[in-house]
């Protein structure tokens, strides 16, 4: 053997071996931390490539386990991981669930005061976290990019990455600073995450983030347990009755509004059902509680928005239904992806009646109000806050947009829109759900809480804090009031008012449970003739949000095409064939078979004869795959179409 061949032989067997090392330390702490002992194989595709120092875009569905793609490949590396998403309420769960199992992590969002923002950065230079979640509006702050420059990044991950791309269905501008990071640390590799992305969007992805080459991971689409059904009726209620008795197990129904929720949800209580709501309106712990109920099977069905679902696996869940049309395909895909996780057969339903499409076309004017309505109400926001011109910049605000609205005597939804848009374009961060727990920190060292000459009460309550959590010298903490209260047999309100006492004698940094929206000035208040709201957040996303609502009400309206086709195709998947179980393919034929057995054994038949004719018995008995009534409702069927024909018994093409 040649020695260059020898050597290259022995460089090759080195690469995979460190390869293989290196997936068994991820296996290590994927038992260790997760107690799995095999990852999905797209996860392990999307870890290799990051542990390679690739910049990648991974495309999972919902349910995929996205989370584990960075999660495992930043424990085995030196340095922090920042997570870039813009759900809080996810945000929060991750942050939490990797803190139980004993990995150290932190958060940075709207709500938070700068000194905990100011304590939470320090932490991630100096604490030995390994990682930190960041909303999108807080990247391109002067305060984190000072902190950025002292921390030893090893992973920058994007998640819900489509965010980033116009052409994405929920487009935000806060995501394109996210570039701006890359410059500061231009030796870490991005990983973008993603359930849904259609071809342009995934181009862009990798263009926006300025991608050193393309590298796509996606898993296909195709949901091979899920029947996509949509239903026409003019009676959704009634209807969804009769396919909650037809169909058993968990179920999940989407509805529009809040209100909505717990009229269906009471509804279906009195139809028999065992049924709970769920809205983004509700307070943390009915959230917690009716997400529990409904996982642990204690109630079958979920009436909610929107809103449920982000970080809920449920995997046993056999029926999602939308008894409103969604905003988009992606948006529907995303839901209905809910259903079926564990590989058994399910449905995702859709009820549908003819006022659907107009109902969701008078959105448009709804999401998109004209510019003097934005230019009125960034006005009025002014007036209502009492800043004036050339102030406002970094100020925080609770906002009671029911109070604002009743004061200048505008309509609730344009006005929530209106801010929507104002957010996007630069001017205020708008967030108009904020469920942010108590939470404390200790202002002076431990060994100095000895020097403090606490009565019994005090003394009490500052040791049960200090038993029921931990870090609380270097990080804030969030806590439960009521549950101290319970340790200490006393009254929830009782243990407010010492915490504040406390928090008046600087021992703490007390912030108590607030449930409120919130306006930030990010820029100074401006006269609204200078005021500039570019057409990328305006006129062009309404475009293409008419472009979505056409998308989806074409999906729901044709009877032509198989609905898993359809959705498949929109997401630029290949070669799709029929799924057979769909409300399209079961109807398509009358031979009484469903869609994708019927072209089969159609497909087989036309075969066999296209040079020769040949006997019923004779194709019956070639065909031993199919059952043979299949083959004779096939060919009875073909006869009675005119695409085949019989002479002396023997079956021919008429219609090749």
């Amino acid at each position: 053997m040649p020695i260059c061949q020898y050597y290259n032989q022995i460089g090759m067997l080195a690469y995979l071996l460190i390869g293989f090392f290196r997936m068994d330390i991820y296996h290590k702490i994927l038992k260790q931390y997760w107690g799995y002992d095999e990852f999905r194989p797209l996860q392990e595709d999307i870890i290799h490539s990051v542990s390679q120092g690739k910049d990648t875009l991974g495309l999972m569905p919902t349910g995929g386990g996205k989370s584990l793609t960075f999660q495992v490949p930043a424990m085995a590396m030196e340095g922090i991981c920042i997570v870039v998403t813009p759900l809080i309420a996810l945000m929060k769960d991750q942050v939490d669930n990797l803190r139980e199992r004993g990995i150290k992590a932190l958060a940075v969002y709207s709500g938070m005061t700068r000194q905990e923002i100011i304590t939470t950065l320090e932490n991630a230079v100096f604490g030995d976290y390994k990682f930190l979640y960041v909303s999108p509006e807080r990247l391109a702050t002067q305060l984190f990019l000072s902190k950025l420059q002292h921390m030893n990044v090893c992973l920058l991950v994007v998640d819900e990455s489509h965010c980033i791309s116009q052409w994405g269905y929920d487009f935000r501008p806060s995501y394109l600073r996210i570039v701006e990071i890359r410059q500061h640390i231009p030796e870490v590799p991005v990983l973008a995450l993603t359930a849904t992305a259609t071809a342009d969007v995934i181009e862009d992805i990798q263009e926006q983030l300025h991608f050193k080459e393309k590298n796509v991971f996606r898993k296909c689409f195709e949901r091979k347990n899920l029947a996509y059904i949509v239903r026409g009726t003019e009676g959704k209620q009634e209807e969804l009755v009769r396919i909650l008795e037809k169909i058993r197990g968990s179920t999940i129904v989407y509805v529009r509004s809040r209100l909505r929720t717990k009229d269906v949800s009471d509804f279906l209580i009195k139809n028999g059902f065992s049924s709970d709501f769920y809205h983004a309106g509700l307070n943390a712990s009915d959230k917690i509680r009716k997400q529990n109920a409904w996982k642990n099977n204690e109630i079958r069905i979920i009436v909610c928005t929107n809103a449920f679902g982000m970080g809920i696996d449920k995997p046993d869940v056999r029926l999602v239904v939308h008894t409103d049309l969604p905003n988009s395909i992606e948006e529907y895909f995303q839901e209905a992806g809910r259903g079926g996780r564990d590989g058994e057969k399910s449905y995702a339903v859709i009820l549908y009646d003819r006022n659907d499409t107009a109902k969701l076309k008078k959105r448009i004017r709804d999401e998109f109000p004209e510019r003097e309505f934005i230019f009125h109400v960034y006005q009025s926001l002014a007036y209502f806050f009492q800043i004036a011109e050339g102030y406002g910049t970094g100020m925080i605000y609770d906002f009671n947009i029911h109070q604002f609205c009743s004061v200048y005597k505008l309509p609730i939804l344009p006005v929530h829109n209106a801010l929507k848009i104002l957010d996007l374009a630069g001017y205020i961060e708008y967030t108009d759900e904020v469920d942010n727990r108590s939470r404390l920190m200790f202002t002076v060292y431990r060994d100095d809480l000895y020097h403090y000459n606490f009565d019994k009460e005090y003394e009490q309550l500052v040791n049960t804090i200090l038993r029921l959590y931990t870090g609380l010298f270097t990080n804030y903490a969030a806590i439960n009031e009521a549950e101290i209260a319970l340790r200490m047999d006393k009254s929830r309100n009782a243990v407010y008012e010492m915490l504040k006492v406390l928090d008046k004698r600087n021992i703490i940094d007390f912030i108590p449970h607030k449930k409120t929206p919130l306006i930030a000035y990010t820029q100074p208040r401006i006269d609204v003739k200078y005021l500039n709201i570019p057409r990328i957040v305006n006129e062009d996303r309404r475009f293409r949000f008419e472009k979505r609502i056409e998308a989806i009400s074409h999906y729901a309206e044709q009877n032509e095409i198989c609905r898993s086709r359809i959705l498949l195709s929109y997401f630029g998947e290949k070669k799709i064939n029929d799924c057979g179980q769909c409300d399209i393919c079961l109807a398509k034929n009358g031979s009484g078979l469903n869609n994708k057995t019927f072209n089969e054994i159609s497909q087989a038949v036309k075969e066999l004869i296209k040079s020769d004719l040949l006997s019923v018995d004779h194709i019956v008995g070639s065909l031993p795959e199919y059952n043979q009534k299949d083959i004779l409702d096939t060919i009875r069927f073909l006869v009675d179409r005119g695409e085949l024909g019989m002479i002396s018994g023997k079956v021919r093409v008429i219609n090749a």
